[in-house]
């Protein structure tokens, strides 16, 4: 089992590290390379669907960027101790059809000792928008250092 720093317990500086890892690794939009943060039998329930396994994250990621379009996602810590760390998320993107979206949301994360993640939990709204709306506006990747993060948007 390959560690992913950082490692609990989580300080503040290492819980705001784990997470913008974890943001910069959804940006990539690449579901193998986004696994390999989740440990071989992690456990996720993402809106009303509940996976098990890596294969399984990665079917459902492989389904996900196919209808998400232009996917940004954004994520802030909201809490942390020990071995979990809460976040709140938004991420903008659109349809086939060019109907923008923002969804919101918030996880619940748990990690095993090497740094992965084993318990997932996500609620998730989607927000129809306008274009003109939008407020995610980097090239596809990591986002900026310098772009603001939700609070400083207002979400």
């Amino acid at each position: 089992m390959e560690p992913r720093p950082p490692l609990p317990p989580f300080t503040l500086e290492s819980a705001i590290e784990k997470v913008r890892l974890a943001e910069d690794r959804w940006n990539s939009r690449n579901p193998a390379s986004v696994a390999l943060s989740y440990s071989e039998d992690t456990h996720w329930r993402n809106r009303a669907e509940f996976l098990s396994g890596r294969p399984a994250v990665i079917e459902m990621l492989e389904r996900k960027w196919r209808r998400e379009l232009d996917y940004r996602l954004i994520k802030e810590l909201w809490s942390f101790g020990g071995t979990r760390i809460a976040v709140r998320f938004a991420y903008e993107w659109h349809d086939d059809s060019m109907n923008w979206f923002r969804s919101h949301g918030n996880e619940n994360w748990e990690f095993n000792d090497a740094g992965l993640m084993v318990n997932r939990h996500a609620s998730i709204n989607d927000q129809c928008i306008s274009e003109r709306e939008r407020k995610f506006f980097w090239s596809l990747g990591r986002r900026p250092d310098d772009h603001p993060g939700l609070s400083d948007l207002g979400l």
